[in-house]
């Protein structure tokens, strides 16, 4: 090691950015990079959510639809195939109600539960949900389970 080859520890020096608006000496004075006059020149300048440059945004040139209705009821779909793999997890064994799923991560506290069709089921299951579909409800009962409405 000899003065032709020094250099600073691994990690030490770190490359800490342009210093902006630190006087003329330091070539980054006077606008400090933002340039002359206009709102991005400003302090406390934040563009606002959809701005288009004073361009009408897309949000109020697309013209509103629909509606909400108030008194619409969301049910967590679990479908068949879900229950038959819990079933060959060993998860389940003869009858599904609203706490195996709930312990099983499948419907939150406040959920209600519908039954979907989708997959088949091989077990004989007593499955009670809030609702069922028709092809679900089918299938439970030929499978040799039952079907009960909550």
């Amino acid at each position: 090691m000899d003065l032709s080859n020094l250099k600073p520890a691994e990690g030490s020096n770190k490359n800490q950015g342009k210093r902006i608006g630190r006087g003329q000496g330091s070539g980054k004075g006077g606008t400090a990079t933002r340039g002359h006059k206009g709102a991005k020149s400003r302090s406390g300048y934040s563009k606002k959510l959809g701005f288009e440059g004073g361009q009408m945004p897309l949000q109020r040139r697309v013209p509103k639809f629909g509606f909400t209705n108030i008194n619409r009821v969301e049910y967590q779909g679990i479908n068949l195939d879900t229950l038959q793999q819990l079933v060959d997890d060993k998860k389940i064994k003869d009858t599904v109600d609203f706490e195996t799923l709930f312990s099983n991560r499948l419907a939150g506290k406040n959920d209600l539960v519908k039954i979907l069709g989708r997959g088949e089921l091989k077990a004989k299951l007593k499955v009670s949900a809030h609702k069922f579909t028709a092809s679900a409800k089918a299938a439970i009962e030929a499978a040799g389970g039952e079907a009960v409405t909550i």
